[in-house]
């Protein structure tokens, strides 16, 4: 799967990016505001009682800040936060090392926790619920368990596929918290406080744009900005225009709905190939040269969301809002 500038997917260039742009508490925290309400009511009372904060599970799509709400929560509570994620911890010894080194109140945030091993699991559930481990030492008949107490600590996990995780792992969570996606004037105060941080001047019309081409993900919106600031930079313009972002992501090939290259070779293909549908997913993959997995997993979802494409029992079908994004005429069925 090539690049694509409105992948959800941070890659390993992006990561030191997006920290140096993570918002240190909930107040400047942009959207989610349910979620922030509720944890600024948990994260309160837990201070109050001088406890530790239940365990938390934050799920949504990628690129709308569950990473950020971990270090947050850690940052209001006071306390350190450690990170790992669910394909790094191989073996149950590697989790016990983890969590032997919290200090009392520390937060543990598992990214991907979806991916964690059945073994590790069954380690991590006395952990959670008791806050304490159980060790078996040595083999055969001279084998016995042995407990030890941990440090209270908050566990936060982050998923993209909640419904792979197993129901005892999801009972033992106190806070769960959907992540939505962004609305466009949520979006725009990002960008404008990104451009900030990046010391360019912006005009309000631009960050809105740049908003509206950002599929409802801040980490899309952050990315876009600076690919426009670099024509910025090398037109020598010390403000992003309303007109500059227009054609810096004209440019990018990312049109007015968030939709690229790859997008439009989907649609365009199913109208023009097979006049709209239905068509076989395994026929789109050979049409668009992608596995069909990472056409259902990577490039659907946000055709759903936006009601472009609709699945049915004999195949995937564009919508009339297709037809009218590409100025063709619908036809009749």
């Amino acid at each position: 799967m090539e690049d694509r500038i409105v992948s959800q997917e941070a890659d390993v260039d992006e990561e030191s990016f997006e920290y140096s742009l993570r918002p240190q508490s909930l107040d400047q925290y942009i959207g989610q505001q349910k979620i922030k309400e509720n944890l600024q009511i948990f994260i309160e009372a837990a201070k109050m009682r001088q406890e530790t904060l239940d365990h938390v599970l934050l799920y949504g799509p990628p690129g709308l800040g569950k990473t950020t709400l971990a270090a947050i929560i850690a940052n209001e509570m006071g306390v350190n936060i450690r990170t790992t994620s669910g394909p790094a911890i191989e073996r149950p010894g590697d989790l016990a090392a983890i969590l032997t080194s919290l200090e009392p109140g520390d937060v543990l945030f598992i990214d991907e926790i979806h991916r964690l091993h059945r073994s590790i699991e069954e380690v991590l559930y006395p952990a959670m619920e008791d806050f304490c481990l159980d060790i078996v030492i040595g083999k055969g008949s001279t084998a016995r368990s042995v407990r030890l107490d941990l440090p209270p600590f908050t566990l936060v996990g982050a998923t993209t596929r909640v419904g792979l995780l197993t129901a005892p792992l999801r009972d033992r969570f106190g806070v769960l918290g959907r992540l939505e996606y962004y609305h466009e004037n949520e979006l725009s105060q990002i960008v404008t406080r990104t451009a900030n941080i990046l010391e360019i001047e912006i005009d309000e019309s631009a960050s809105i744009e740049i908003a509206r081409r950002s599929r409802g993900t801040p980490r899309i919106a952050n990315r876009l900005l600076k690919r426009v600031r670099d024509f910025a930079q090398v037109l020598k313009l010390d403000k992003i225009t309303y007109e500059l972002a227009v054609h810096a992501l004209e440019r990018l090939q990312v049109d007015k709905l968030g939709l690229d290259h790859i997008d439009h070779k989907l649609l365009l293909g199913i109208m023009e190939k097979f006049h709209g549908g239905p068509v076989g997913i395994d026929t789109i993959s050979a049409m668009i040269g992608e596995e069909s997995n990472t056409i259902e997993d990577v490039y659907e979802p946000y055709l759903l969301q936006i009601g472009f494409i609709k699945r049915t029992p004999r195949g995937r079908m564009v919508t009339d809002l297709v037809y009218k994004h590409f100025n063709m005429e619908v036809p009749k069925r």
